[in-house]
């Protein structure tokens, strides 16, 4: 099969495959964008903090680990939610490097309300796909594949500094 290319400031994008993956990139931050619109409780960075907290994420180089952030950022969003009296942090006894993050009971029900939110508003925009079942099951294998990624990333920076 011939697929045709185009040419746009010296840049060449294949027009066939790849078209649909274009078109999934930008439905995807759209997304984002929407849900972003949804929550104005938090940042999607202080979000993604609380949300990784929540799934068992304690210390901070594991949270900028797993989202693919630095440091900095997620010290940025840290910063801003210990002083909302969202998350606590401490030192860890046995590192004292290592800074152990853990959602107050404010923090978890801010979570809770904010995800709640954004639940219902993908699930308005899923309702008008073809197959909602369908897209859930895509955006939630996208989910774990993104995971695998971090997981991989996360092996080879280990071997590199071993």
């Amino acid at each position: 099969m011939m697929v045709a290319m185009e040419q746009h400031q010296g840049y060449t994008k294949d027009t066939g495959s790849s078209r649909r993956s274009i078109e999934a990139v930008r439905a995807l931050a759209r997304a984002a964008s929407v849900l972003e619109r949804t929550r104005a409780e938090v940042t999607l960075p202080q979000y993604r903090v609380l949300a990784a907290i929540s799934s068992g994420d304690d210390r901070a180089s594991h949270v900028a680990r797993r989202l693919a952030l630095g440091k900095p950022s997620v010290s940025v969003a840290v910063e801003g939610l210990c002083a909302r009296g969202l998350i606590v942090r401490s030192r860890v006894d046995d590192d004292l490097r290592a800074v152990e993050l853990r959602l107050t009971d404010d923090g978890r029900r801010l979570l809770d309300h904010v995800e709640d939110v954004m639940a219902t508003r993908i699930e308005e925009l899923v309702a008008r796909t073809d197959q909602p079942s369908q897209v859930f099951d895509a955006l939630i294998a996208l989910g774990s594949a993104i995971d695998e990624v971090a997981a991989e990333r996360h092996l080879r920076e280990a071997a590199d500094h071993a």
